[in-house]
């Protein structure tokens, strides 16, 4: 979930990742040199799933986002590239608590745009469940877990994720509540501090409310850094799950209210290739292949420049993982490796 923003006095149009699970606003600190900005250092660390950094500040700033403008913001600075050849388009920062606590923001996901209001009264749609958080900057829930047996933990809430649910391992072996019999493939995921591989499974239920999902796509990893203050949360809600909903997030009065809108019952993505496809220098390369995949059973190797996935030649990185995603499908891949041409096919798992 990208926002557009300026920030002031400069004119370019910058774009933050919109992340409950953020506990400030950053910078990315490639565009603070671009901007001629110099952070000034500090003893402050942040946690991230990848590790934790000492991060610089920039103090006292002001931002622009639509018709508001923002006073006293302190951003710290860090870098986010591996954040840009993910998404695929330039990332400059991420908003988080220190700016999201002064508003409340109404997200609607069907017409991909935020409505940003001054703290008040808030009349919540008639239909729809109101999240009552826990808040200490973040934002947490319970949510119910139902595989081989029955739990109700709270998760983080996070907006900024791009998946269903994360649990921690720890949570995973202390719980006994999920199946470990079934099968488990590697992948990979990116956030603060870099990257890490993780385990991607399936959950025979979750439920957040009366909102009840089967048959969930699930990731574990082993949370080094306690990014999810095991034992307080089991992990995290991402926003696979949550664009299902028109989401206003209410950090004042600490609470989310979520309405159902017509992706609530979108079929989940059951799909495994075991390959990941980043943007780098405008070409579109394997930037993480797990052992024993499909894609690395095949021939692909990490570095490879990706030409074209089936007929899409058209180089654009969303569309290419958008075909990788054709689960029980046969996939062909043009390559470019050591500046020789090579072509190679696999089937896409289907995890369910």
């Amino acid at each position: 979930m990208i926002v557009t923003a300026q920030l002031l006095p400069f004119p370019d149009t910058l774009q933050f990742i919109f992340d409950t699970g953020s506990s400030g606003i950053s910078l990315d600190s490639s565009t603070a040199l671009y901007l001629g900005l110099k952070p000034i250092p500090s003893g402050y660390a942040i946690r991230g799933v990848g590790g934790i950094r000492k991060v610089p500040f920039l103090t006292g700033r002001s931002m622009r986002i639509g018709g508001i403008r923002v006073d006293s913001l302190d951003f710290h600075v860090n870098d986010y590239s591996v954040l840009t050849s993910v998404y695929g388009i330039r990332i400059d920062g991420i908003i988080g608590y220190s700016l999201l606590s002064r508003y409340v923001v109404c997200i609607d996901n069907e017409e991909m745009q935020m409505d940003w209001f001054a703290p008040g009264s808030v009349g919540y749609p008639k239909r729809g469940y109101t999240m009552k958080l826990t808040m200490d900057k973040l934002p947490s829930h319970p949510a119910e877990v139902q595989d081989l047996g029955t739990d109700k933990p709270n998760f983080l809430v996070d907006l900024g994720a791009g998946l269903n649910v994360l649990f921690s391992s720890r949570y995973v072996k202390s719980s006994g509540v999920l199946d470990g019999s079934r099968k488990r493939w590697i992948k990979s995921g990116e956030g603060v501090g870099g990257r890490i591989e993780m385990e991607l499974t399936t959950l025979r239920q979750f439920r957040i409310g009366p909102y009840r999902f089967r048959k969930v796509p699930i990731n574990i990893f082993n949370d080094d850094y306690n990014v999810t203050n095991y034992p307080e949360w089991a992990g995290l809600i991402g926003n696979d799950i949550l664009r299902r909903f028109q989401v206003v997030v209410n950090y004042p009065q600490q609470e989310m209210h979520l309405t159902p809108n017509r992706f609530l019952g979108d079929a989940f993505d059951y799909s495994y290739s075991g390959v990941e496809l980043y943007l780098v220098g405008n070409k579109i390369r394997v930037g993480y292949l797990a052992p024993g995949s499909p894609a690395a059973a095949a021939g692909l190797l990490e570095g490879d420049e990706v030409i074209a996935v089936n007929k899409s030649f058209n180089g654009v990185l969303n569309d290419y993982k958008i075909q990788l995603q054709k689960a029980g499908e046969r996939v062909r891949i043009i390559y470019r490796r050591d500046e020789k041409i090579g072509e190679l096919e696999f089937r896409v798992l289907r995890i369910r």
